[in-house]
Order: structure tokens, then C-alpha cells, then sequence
């Protein structure tokens, strides 16, 4: 199975600020997310990139959906990080979205997971690798 293509990989820059333009007229209520596995992490593929997500849902939310989508297993957790930091779970998608969206109009999160088990601390400390490879950010979607 080759490597899944990324979606700035797949899409033109004029084809994905054409579509972000045409879902924010469409949706003024939504953020357009891409969500995008980091590719040493131990999780499956998302089955869409692309995901609309309520201006006003939490960052916490939007990762407790992913993960009820990725169906982890227990001791899993889901790491989402955008521009290379993790974002605060209580932010709002909107502020999210608004401080670090693209030129192309979309926000992008990277994800990953680590087992919990054997953590002597609840502190994240991502690896400055996965740091590094996480120059594109992602999210989740809740359209068709």
C-alpha cells in the first residue's frame, strides 16, 4: 500500500482557497479543517481529510470525536497539534481557526497517538521530530 497523498499534495493552492471560499459562503457557521496522520503514528487513516466544523465547538470536543471515529482502543490517547503546538482543549474552533488557518483558507491539524499506560504525568511532551513533521496541521469534518 503506497503513501496517502497530503492534501496540499492533491490540491492545487488556487483549487483548495476555491473550495475553503465556496464551504465559508456556503457555511458562515463552520471552519473548514483538514485533519492529516502524522505518518509514524500508530493509528489508521482518517476516512475523510476534510471536515466542517462548528465555529463554536471546543478543541476538547472536536478530538473526542475524532477519536470515537478512530475507535481507539483503551489506554490510547489522541494528540491533535496545529502549526506545531497543542492546542488548549477549552479553545474554541473559531479562535483556532482564526489565528492559524492557511493562505488557502483552511486549518490544519496533525494526529498521533501514545499509550497512557505507565505515564507518570498527565504533561504532553511531544517528541521535537514529530514537532518538526507537523508543519501541516489537522482536524475533523462533519460533512457528507
Amino acid at each position: 500500500m503506497g503513501k496517502i497523498p497530503s492534501f496540499k499534495d492533491e490540491f492545487t493552492f488556487d483549487q483548495r482557497l476555491d473550495e475553503s471560499r465556496d464551504i465559508i459562503a456556503k457555511y458562515p457557521n463552520r471552519v473548514p479543517v483538514i485533519v492529516e496522520r502524522y505518518s509514524k503514528a500508530d493509528l489508521p487513516e482518517m476516512e475523510k481529510k476534510k471536515y466542517l466544523v462548528p465555529r463554536d465547538m471546543s478543541v476538547g470536543q472536536f478530538i473526542h470525536i475524532l477519536s470515537l471515529r478512530l475507535r481507539l482502543s483503551p489506554g490510547k490517547a489522541l494528540f491533535v497539534f496545529v502549526k506545531n503546538t497543542l492546542p488548549q482543549t477549552a479553545t474554541l474552533m473559531d479562535s483556532l481557526y482564526e489565528s492559524f488557518k492557511e493562505d488557502d483558507g483552511f486549518l490544519y491539524m496533525c494526529y498521533s497517538s501514545e499509550k497512557t499506560f505507565g505515564c507518570a504525568t498527565n504533561q504532553i511532551t511531544p517528541s521535537v521530530s514529530f514537532v518538526h513533521y507537523c508543519k501541516v496541521p489537522w482536524f475533523l469534518s462533519f460533512s457528507g
